[in-house]
């Protein structure tokens, strides 16, 4: 049976100086006093901050800033920007940057409202039931979060790292201007693009009925990102392969290509430990852990990585449909090299002990009191092997 669930409140302004409505938008939710959350350096260096301060000064809407936000976004920051919130009386968040600034966004805005500690939300002790609103300028094409409804925070404590889905997780408006993404270095842009498709991948990988619209709407995203992350090597200011990367960015993970519950994402479990632990970049290690997940869930979904690898890949179906699969596994690693991502955790520098294995499959499955993935349910002893097999250095 096809069923789905399709849900995108977002309003985009998407282009070349869209962040000239900004004040207007916001005035539309009436704000009392604005939250502007930001990352490091680069929003003061780009002169992005300063424009959104000045915009927020022209139009007499009060504000404050909090910055210092990391990739793998902290809790300790979260609950700093709660405690700012509170005091000075704030009513509306708006995130400049990429998704670790939005997700931070999120968190402070769940944690202002919602009582108790924050970390038992994202542990799922306890259920979200309101978050103020959060609006975001974005600066990266990557995490889909200025149209999901996910964040992602990294607790210090034990080096956790946890999402929280909610329906009051999603941005009020998301401001999108691909030339916010121009200075981008290219690891960061390439790895973005590695996002983009594990997260449209996560929901092509699913056991149940779907549309053939969906499967097609995947593919033809996953070439366009592929095409236009080779443009952007050689010409990183192209504003056409921005702007097409932009939005495939938000398509990937807005519910356009299958609805998330339904899809597989034990990719993106396995990866969450992988940068809890060694804080590498989200794409980077989605790249080093999909290719020896792909091969030990492959007998699973035969079907499903062949089609991939035919439609994506432009490679001819044969007589064995499990080598076909094979070949599709085999590009898109060969494509991951290309853009300069791993494909293996020794590219990312990362060598495990027996120990640190054992420590990530643990927190993976949350302890022994789960399992991860749609195509094929990984226990303990399945995730520790995956991570066994990318441990291993290729050739």
């Amino acid at each position: 049976m096809i069923h789905f669930s399709y849900h995108a409140p977002t309003k985009v302004v998407f282009g070349k100086d869209s962040i000239l409505q900004c004040a207007t938008l916001l005035k539309e939710h009436h704000v009392h006093k604005v939250l502007v959350h930001y990352g490091g350096s680069s929003a003061l260096r780009s002169g992005l901050l300063h424009q959104v301060c000045q915009i927020l000064q022209d139009a007499d809407i009060p504000y404050t800033t909090l910055g210092g936000v990391k990739p793998n976004p902290r809790l300790s920051k979260v609950e700093e920007g709660i405690e700012l919130v509170k005091k000075e009386e704030i009513d509306f968040i708006l995130a400049v940057g990429g998704g670790s600034v939005i997700d931070s966004s999120k968190a402070i805005a769940y944690g202002c409202v919602n009582e108790g500690n924050l970390w038992d939300y994202y542990e799922r002790k306890k259920k979200v039931t309101n978050a103020l609103p959060v609006g975001c300028i974005a600066t990266n094409a990557a995490a889909g979060s200025e149209m999901s409804n996910s964040s992602v925070i990294t607790n210090e404590n034990g080096w956790l790292k946890r999402g929280l889905s909610s329906e009051f997780g999603y941005c009020q408006f998301a401001i999108l201007d691909p030339t916010f993404t121009y200075t981008l270095p290219a690891y960061q842009t390439m790895s973005g693009c590695t996002d983009i498709l594990m997260h449209t991948l996560e929901r092509y990988f699913t056991k149940e009925d779907t549309l053939e619209l969906f499967d097609q709407f995947s593919y033809a995203l996953m070439k366009d990102v592929i095409k236009h992350s080779k443009i952007l090597l050689d010409d990183p200011a192209n504003y056409s392969s921005r702007a097409e990367i932009l939005w495939a960015s938000e398509a990937s993970h807005n519910g356009m290509t299958g609805d998330r519950t339904l899809g597989d994402w034990a990719c993106h479990q396995l990866e969450h430990e992988l940068s809890g632990m060694f804080d590498v970049a989200h794409g980077a290690g989605l790249a080093a852990i999909w290719g020896s997940w792909a091969r030990y869930v492959l007998d699973s979904a035969p079907q499903r990585f062949a089609q991939l690898a035919i439609h994506v890949f432009g490679i001819e179906a044969g007589a064995d449909v499990s080598d076909t699969a094979i070949q599709g596994i085999e590009a898109m690693e060969s494509y991951l090299k290309e853009i300069g991502m791993p494909t293996c955790l020794s590219e990312l520098n990362i060598c495990l002990t027996e120990e640190q294995i054992n420590e990530l499959a643990e927190k993976c499955c949350f302890f022994h009191t789960r399992t991860i993935g749609g195509i094929q349910k990984l226990d303990y002893e399945d995730i520790r092997n995956i991570y066994l097999l990318a441990n291993k250095t290729k050739a």
